[in-house]
């Protein structure tokens, strides 16, 4: 503040930057470099005329008799004779007319030029006198007086040093006590509270991502767990049939038909555990091909819902199907979205009993999307099942499937929308029912 203060007072921008007020007296005392007597004429060397013309100043030169001999920017204000006293006043007198004026001399050869220089700065010219006995007697205190100004100065930054490091110290430590995962909260509140804070979000921040990258290790390790149950579980009859028909090649064509029967649909079951793992790697490495077109969409969804009503296994269950639009074109790839709303439908039939109602809704979302509704008014499910249905690792407690699925519909179901630029929500209350909503982008 001080330095701004002094600068503010006795500071002037002039071309080349921030100046001490003092440089134009400087500038015009050392003008003199550039005049030379040529002949008893007074001369002035090309340099010194581009200095006036950069800083945009003036120059009036008169002789010993006060006369004009030489001027160059000169104002018209000013005469072109001056008399000693007129000369003194201007060399003394502070600024007039938005300017200042400074006065010098050039000798050379027995003759005088005097010269005058103006500036356009207003600069005050002010001379301090002062009694030097008083000075001199008071220097020992002042001298006194500064050394315990001083002593104060060190004590205070010392006293701030122990503070800072202090403060810093406790910051460090917070930092190391999160990588260690034994953070304690740090109050927020000082010049420093703003790191605290962020500190401390960090360390829920971290925290939270601890417990989920464990649930999700769990939930993982549990699945891996499942999903190689289930690949045992259809081997375990291939296996056993085919070493009865390797033991007993006399058997009869029928129990020979009979076990074939058996082989295939577990082969068949097998097959889709594994469609179902690469399919949803796939998904996530962008690996899938993906051939979108134009489709009737109510058409086509009226499709899937009849092949899944003539299902042999889902014959028993109340199945509808509106909408509240005649029919709309949307871009999908038909395949791909067969499997995400096919998926999404029979995990509504396969974790409900037989009684329960399931309806299919179609309608408009907002002004740019269409809503594909799958609603059922079966057991529900609890917050937490909702958080993690469409986790890849997490298989719900309330499935009724045996050995029948991967376990990856809804996870799958989700990609594939993703994929189609749409979104998928699910709404559901426990022995209420469950509402899933597929909504996707009317644009291609």
């Amino acid at each position: 503040m001080v330095i701004v203060a002094f600068y503010y007072i006795f500071g002037i921008t002039e071309p080349e930057g921030l100046s001490l007020a003092s440089w134009p007296k400087t500038f015009t005392s050392s003008f003199s470099v550039w005049m030379e007597n040529d002949a008893g004429n007074i001369k002035i060397k090309d340099i010194g005329l581009e200095r006036l013309d950069e800083y945009g100043l003036w120059l009036q030169v008169i002789d010993e008799m006060g006369k004009e001999v030489f001027s160059y920017n000169k104002p018209d204000t000013y005469p072109i004779s001056y008399s000693a006293s007129e000369l003194i006043a201007l060399s003394t007198g502070v600024y007039e007319q938005e300017g200042t004026v400074f006065v010098n001399s050039f000798e050379d050869s027995g003759k005088v030029w005097n010269y005058m220089v103006g500036f356009p700065y207003i600069i005050g010219k002010s001379i301090l006198y002062y009694n030097g006995e008083n000075v001199r007697l008071l220097s020992p205190v002042f001298r006194m007086g500064i050394c315990f100004l001083l002593g104060i100065i060190i004590v205070f930054v010392l006293m701030y040093v122990f503070w800072l490091t202090r403060h810093l110290g406790k910051i460090t430590k917070g930092i190391g006590n999160i990588s260690l995962r034994s953070y304690i909260p740090l109050s927020e509140k000082g010049i420093f509270r703003e790191i605290y804070k962020e500190l401390n979000k960090m360390d829920m921040e971290i925290y939270h991502s601890d417990k989920v990258q464990k649930e999700t290790k769990q939930a993982r390790q549990e699945w891996i767990a499942n999903i190689t149950h289930d690949l045992k579980t259809p081997l375990s009859p291939i296996k056993g049939y085919a070493e009865l028909l390797s033991d007993n090649p006399a058997l009869e064509s029928k129990t020979v038909q009979e076990y074939g029967k058996i082989i295939l649909k577990n082969v068949s079951h097998t097959e889709k555990l594994i469609n179902d793992l690469k399919l949803t790697y796939q998904l996530d490495a962008g690996a899938i091909p993906y051939k979108p077109k134009e489709i009737p969409l109510i058409r086509y969804l009226r499709e899937v819902v009849i092949d899944i009503v003539n299902d042999p296994a889902f014959s028993g269950y109340n199945i509808a199907f509106e909408s509240s639009i005649q029919e709309i074109m949307v871009c999908v790839d038909p395949d791909l979205f067969r499997r995400a709303v096919g998926n999404v439908i029979i995990n509504a039939l396969t974790h409900n009993s037989s009684e329960t109602q399931i309806t299919i809704c179609v309608s408009f979302f907002k002004k740019d999307k269409v809503a594909i509704i799958v609603q059922d008014n079966g057991i529900g499910m609890s917050d937490e099942e909702q958080s993690k249905l469409f986790n890849r690792y997490y298989r719900g407690t309330s499935t009724r499937e045996k050995p029948e699925g991967s376990g990856l519909g809804l996870a799958i179901a989700k990609q594939i929308v993703i994929l189609h630029g749409g979104e998928i929500f699910v709404k559901s209350k426990q022995n209420v029912g469950t509402e899933f909503m597929i909504c996707l982008p009317l644009e291609s």
